[in-house]
């Protein structure tokens, strides 16, 4: 054992010692990859099941090591966890093992914080008018204001009392926005400065996937320079780098600049803007009646329909003319003034850039409209080389997930995020930079007895899922694994349309029993409906996609988790389409290469919410008879963990009656 493997073993014991438990050999053994992959200046991709501890298997070497660290998540959950419990309870024995200080700090995008500028200024932009207008969002207003102004508030948003969406928009501003602490009014109070300047000075940085992806992408410094980063929660960094990227233009958006604009500087400059803006409303309006009733035109598009692109044109030529002008316009004004300009030239440019880019599409890029936010869309096909280019270049990378590999190997994840797997760099990699295919793959397993804590149910004789949304024997077959398990039952679902017609469905034949049932709507906060699912032991949660990953409810409340169906990409979703499309074209398969392992890595997310402590029990139930009678089914289970297997829907409901009996007592 080398000196810095036997000082992290140590640390890591102080650490566990300090928030009451025991190292664990996964833990051990992660944290032992993790030192020497900064040691060795090399990648590291870990799969470590639910309850190894990964958090302290990566933050304890990187504290060990000295190294400024960027720890990178895809949910507030897990930034709540690093930054006000584990770091909290492990800093002050690892300070006095290590006999030195260890600081820790979180950071966010600017539109994450209040702005004091615009909550203070006189001139009111459309989001604050808006606020005015509605006299419901009075008291919201005033409630952020006032703890806004309480000594000591963080301005983080995640932090503040919770407010309507409207309110928050009218008291913060985008990055783009932002005039900079330098010449603001409020730079010495500024919440996202002070954020960002802890940030710069601290050991380990916590912040979340899209800021990190912005950076990546758009190549400009936002986060500080670090020695290390974490990527966790590693199996979301692909989806969350594409949508951070993702450019929409929307009529409203189009339409608040125009309103800025005007507001601004009146004249035939804002003028024009506004009427074009107008008339993108109106294409936009039009273009979304006309395809009602054509349903392939609501999903990707190869083009700009021509309905829109005269206005888009337009739109493009008049924002442009107005950044053109403010960026000539050198009248010395008051902070106040820079500030508004700021707000102005931010929100116009966006839409000039987004429109420019629509107009120039070309390859590598994605198209569509959404009918529901009449909203055009465009996303790059693939960020993986730019992510390999302008981050697993630079720096060590460690990617960890309790889901990582898809049937029992690493590299369709590996490749998504940007890693060389079999392969080698066309480039060659100069001094200082990182091989993107130098890459340890390790798994550590999970301290949870899977096979004696977890059944698979796998009903083979229920029919294959349509089009429709479940069939009535899922329906009927669902039902009856709720009733055995006396509620208990967290069921996901992969449409609205099934989330609707389960709830409709067990509302008649749950009606005569004790069991609650909670149903997502479009728009609910998940972590409300977990809490009161979590607290009811015998209620039931049915809902869709949010809630496959990241529902973490231990103990008797969750002692069935039912699946509607293997969760395939839908046909008309853009991207995932455009991939699959894109593999086909290159004689590859697009449902082996894009479909399944997205279908794989959701599954295991949707599976791992039953097992959540080592005294947990309970039953999965896939109720989609492909995973017994499709080749690919092989695939699928071996991505998730290794519950006992049966279709035998008697011994199942046996064992959920006696589960539901036993934790009564």
């Amino acid at each position: 054992m080398s000196d810095m493997s036997a000082k992290v073993r140590r640390a890591l014991d102080v650490a566990v010692e300090a928030i009451g438990g025991s190292a664990r050999e996964g833990q051990i053994e992660m944290a032992e990859a993790v030192a020497n992959a900064l040691t060795n200046r090399h990648h590291l991709m870990v799969q470590a099941g639910t309850g190894t501890g990964k958090s302290l298997a990566y933050l304890i070497p990187g504290i060990v090591h000295g190294r400024k660290v960027l720890v990178a998540t895809a949910t507030l959950a897990l930034q709540r966890q690093l930054v006000d419990r584990d770091l909290p309870a492990v800093v002050p024995a690892l300070e006095k093992e290590l006999g030195r200080e260890i600081s820790y700090a979180i950071y966010k995008g600017v539109g994450n914080y209040v702005c004091l500028q615009k909550m203070n200024s006189d001139e009111v932009d459309p989001d604050g008018e808006l606020v005015l207008e509605v006299s419901s969002l009075e008291k919201d207003a005033k409630r952020l204001i006032a703890w806004a102004k309480t000594p000591g508030v963080s301005g983080d948003r995640d932090d503040a009392p919770e407010v309507d969406r409207r309110v928050w928009a009218a008291n913060s501003v985008s990055g783009r926005e932002c005039v900079g602490a330098d010449v603001c009014a409020f730079g010495s109070q500024c919440f996202a400065a002070n954020a960002k300047a802890k940030a710069q000075t601290a050991d380990i940085v916590i912040t979340n996937h899209t800021l990190l992806a912005i950076e990546i992408v758009d190549s400009h410094p936002i986060l500080p320079e670090r020695d290390c980063v974490i990527l966790d929660e590693a199996h979301e960094f692909m989806d969350r780098a594409t949508q951070a990227v993702t450019d929409e233009l929307t009529s409203n958006r189009v339409l608040r600049a125009a309103a800025m604009a005007r507001k601004f500087m009146p004249g035939k400059l804002s003028d024009a803007f506004h009427k074009a803006a107008n008339d993108f409303h109106e294409s936009m309006v039009d273009y979304g009646e006309s395809v009602k009733s054509e349903f392939g035109a609501q999903g990707r598009l190869e083009e700009i329909p021509q309905s829109l692109e005269f206005s888009i044109r337009k739109v493009m030529e008049a924002s442009k003319a107005i950044i053109q002008f403010m960026s000539a316009d050198d009248e010395i004004i008051d902070t106040d003034g820079l500030a508004e300009r700021a707000r102005v030239k931010g929100a116009v440019n966006e839409i000039a850039t987004t429109a420019t880019t629509l107009l120039k599409m070309g390859d590598g890029l994605v198209l569509w409209y959404e009918p529901t936010f009449s909203t055009l869309y465009l996303a790059p096909l693939s960020v993986s080389e730019v992510l390999r280019e302008n981050l697993l270049t630079k720096t060590p990378v460690i990617a960890t997930s309790a889901t990582l590999t898809v049937g029992n190997g690493f590299d369709s994840m590996a490749k998504s995020i940007g890693f060389l797997v079999n392969e080698e760099m066309n480039a060659e990699i100069r001094e200082g930079e990182v091989d993107p295919a130098n890459i340890q793959m390790l798994d550590v397993g999970s301290p949870f007895d899977f096979a004696n804590q977890g059944v698979l149910y796998m009903p083979k004789h229920l029919p294959e899922p349509g089009r429709d949304g479940p069939s009535q024997e899922v329906l009927t077959e669902l039902g009856e694994l709720i009733d055995a398990a006396g509620g208990r039952t967290l069921a996901l679902f992969s449409s609205w349309r099934g989330v609707e017609a389960a709830d409709l469905h067990l509302r008649k034949v749950l009606a005569e029993l004790p069991i609650k049932i909670i149903t997502q709507k479009r728009g609910d906060a998940v972590g409300p409906l977990v809490s009161r699912f979590e607290k009811d032991e015998t209620s039931i949660l049915i809902g869709t996609m949010s809630l496959w990953q990241g529902v973490d409810v231990p103990g008797n409340s969750c002692i069935l988790v039912a699946i509607d169906r293997i969760p395939f990409p839908r046909p008309d979703e853009p991207v995932m389409s455009a991939r699959a499309a894109q593999a086909d074209a290159k004689g590859g398969s697009g449902f082996m290469q894009v479909s399944l392992p997205r279908a794989a890595l959701l599954l295991a997310q949707g599976t791992g919410r039953l097992i959540r402590s080592v005294d947990d029990r309970g039953v999965v139930a896939i109720l989609d008879s492909r995973i017994v009678t499709k080749r690919y089914g092989s695939v699928l289970l071996n991505s998730m963990p290794p519950l006992w297997r049966t279709s035998d829907a008697a011994v199942v409901r046996d064992s959920l009656r006696r589960l539901a009996e036993s934790v009564k007592e």
